[in-house]
């Protein structure tokens, strides 16, 4: 991650292959900023923030908001990336673990199953961001 001193806004160069969106995600994710982390998403794609719950729009923002309030790291391990012309398929095992802000300790992974599309400008962003996976609500 680098920093533009002139703005002091953090910017994170988006993937150009999709491979690479789930470090891109980390990175905005460490910003702690949820309008950065939302430049990893599509206008009007689907988040699933717990398993059975999907959510869009200013609701996305607000549902990465919470796992950011976390102040911890998430961590991702890319497992399989399966790519149809501008669509990818990832599967990206998480974890975000730590202390959390109230001193507990906090635990939560999983395996995702997201989609990804590149824009017209060679980008790659989520449409689908469904970190549970196969998870049943």
């Amino acid at each position: 991650m680098t920093f533009d001193v002139r703005f002091h806004e953090p910017t994170v160069p988006l993937a150009t292959e999709p491979g690479q969106h789930p470090a891109v995600f980390a990175e905005l994710f460490a910003t702690g900023d949820a309008g950065l982390v939302d430049l990893a998403y599509e206008p009007g794609a689907a988040f699933v923030p717990e398993p059975g719950r999907q959510v869009s729009g200013p609701e996305l923002t607000e549902a990465n908001a919470r796992f950011l309030a976390l102040g911890l790291p998430i961590t991702l391990r890319p497992r399989h990336t399966y790519v149809a012309g501008d669509i990818a398929l990832l599967i990206v095992d998480w974890e975000i673990a730590g202390t959390g802000p109230d001193g507990a300790e906090v635990r939560m992974s999983g395996t995702a199953t997201d989609v990804a599309r590149r824009g017209a400008d060679g980008h790659w962003r989520y449409v689908i961001d469904n970190p549970f996976g196969t998870d049943a609500p």
